[in-house]
């Protein structure tokens, strides 16, 4: 007979307190993500030594505008799963109810949206079509396989959430065969096409995999809108992470070339795989984050501090290894693609200023701090768009670089120093409670 979640409930205290479970759900998480980051790099090979530079560019511009604004579709409702379902597994019903019937309304009308604008934004030899498959394909589908990943770790079964990781690499990588073998002059419509046909493959079945797992949908509306600001942080820091992850590659696009966005993209996608292991482990502490933050911001820092020397270490590791491995980018994605290796020098600082600031963020988000974390990361978004408006029609993939630097480097210091202002705050209250009580 199938485990109800109250019974998981029950078990679930001396789970936490296994002092191997953060390690083993890290390398569920890292198995997970590193397979499907090996699925991604094959077919990115596929469609980028296919498509060019200038057709792979096109693609990646449009995916970038469009991820600015998919968070906004789930309204949060991913981290509203894993905060409340975490803390009392008996409303996953509710909540992963909420969570479609979100996504179904907030896609279909970001969807249209992002139809409408995108003349104004992306050049204009990219077709509304390309636009209009890779908004179905990430604001609606991959939301689904989101919220069914958090959905898993909110009831701690992080090899479950790891292999849903997997899904769309598996599907991606036959479109990119699929498109290989039908398409004789392949073009960035014909694979994005097939890249929504993937994605709502695997979206079904992981939609399938819950309903089997867990349990089915029961929308609880009278809770989405006492809920609505706070999941309203959530996506706007996910948004806003977003701009200054991805907003360089619309706008090398838009203000330089598709050539140069193509080439980018290609050695900022290396970033993206050195920084799995992180990744990972954020992934596998997120739920304790909100444990530990429940007796505020000095138990969620003093757990972000016994995390961040070692992803310290490894993003510094990971910078100097990527250094010495750039010029094999040529050899791997092809001639057309030198300057990428370039880029990749000038990028490695990039994982260690990621693996800083993410635990810090951790931390206030798991002490009830979202919103002064979104503010944040919103302002560093508005940086970052400035700095790419001013720098890249002067310097193209240079000025790119360096605004990414600048803002990720700047968010690092601002995040840990408000946590630690926060950390010292509560001692100073603590203390003066302390004195009143005595």
């Amino acid at each position: 007979m199938r485990m109800t979640l109250l019974n998981r409930a029950a078990g679930l205290t001396s789970r936490i307190r296994n002092p191997n479970q953060l390690a083993k759900n890290t390398l569920w998480m890292l198995m997970g993500q590193g397979v499907g980051i090996v699925l991604q790099a094959v077919y990115f090979v596929i469609i980028a030594r296919a498509l060019g530079p200038d057709q792979y560019g096109a693609f990646v511009g449009a995916t970038s505008l469009i991820a600015i604004f998919a968070p906004f579709v789930s309204l949060g409702s991913g981290s509203l799963i894993v905060k409340n379902v975490s803390r009392n597994p008996a409303l996953f019903n509710q909540y992963w109810g909420n969570s479609l019937l979100i996504i179904g309304m907030t896609g279909t009308v970001f969807t249209a949206f992002i139809c409408l604008i995108s003349p104004l934004l992306l050049p204009r030899n990219i077709p509304i079509a390309l636009v209009f498959f890779a908004a179905i394909a990430d604001f609606i589908c991959l939301r689904l396989l989101e919220i069914a990943g958090h959905a898993f770790q909110a009831i701690h079964k992080l090899s479950k959430t790891a292999q849903l990781k997997i899904l769309p690499g598996i599907t991606r990588v036959m479109a990119a065969i699929l498109m290989v073998n039908l398409f004789p002059e392949p073009d960035a419509v014909g694979w994005t096409f097939l890249y929504l046909i993937g994605t709502i493959t695997a979206a079904a079945v992981a939609m399938l995999w819950v309903q089997i797992d867990i349990g089915s949908p029961k929308p609880a509306p009278e809770r989405i809108r006492p809920e609505l600001f706070e999941g309203f942080c959530y996506s706007t820091g996910l948004s806003a992470q977003t701009i200054y992850n991805n907003v360089d590659k619309t706008m090398l696009a838009r203000l330089s070339t598709l050539s140069s966005a193509g080439v980018y993209a290609a050695a900022y996608r290396i970033i993206d795989v050195a920084f799995i292991p992180i990744r990972s482990l954020l992934s596998a502490s997120y739920a304790q984050f909100f444990r530990h933050g429940a007796s505020g911001i000095n138990g969620s820092l003093t757990y972000a501090k016994r995390l961040t020397p070692l992803a310290a270490a490894y993003g510094l590791i990971a910078g100097i290894v990527l250094i010495l491995l750039s010029p094999l980018l040529p050899l791997v994605f092809g001639s057309n693609y030198a300057e990428s290796a370039q880029v990749l020098c000038w990028l490695a600082p990039l994982p260690f200023f990621k693996s800083m600031h993410y635990f810090a963020a951790n931390a206030l988000s798991g002490a009830g701090l979202q919103s002064l974390r979104s503010t944040v990361q919103v302002f560093i978004a508005i940086f970052n768009f400035c700095g790419n408006l001013i720098l890249i029609p002067l310097y193209s993939w240079q000025g790119a670089i360096a605004s990414s630097l600048v803002s990720d480097g700047l968010l690092m210091v601002i995040l840990w120093a408000i946590a630690i202002f926060y950390s010292q705050r509560q001692r100073v209250l603590n203390i003066g409670e302390e004195g009143a009580n005595g």
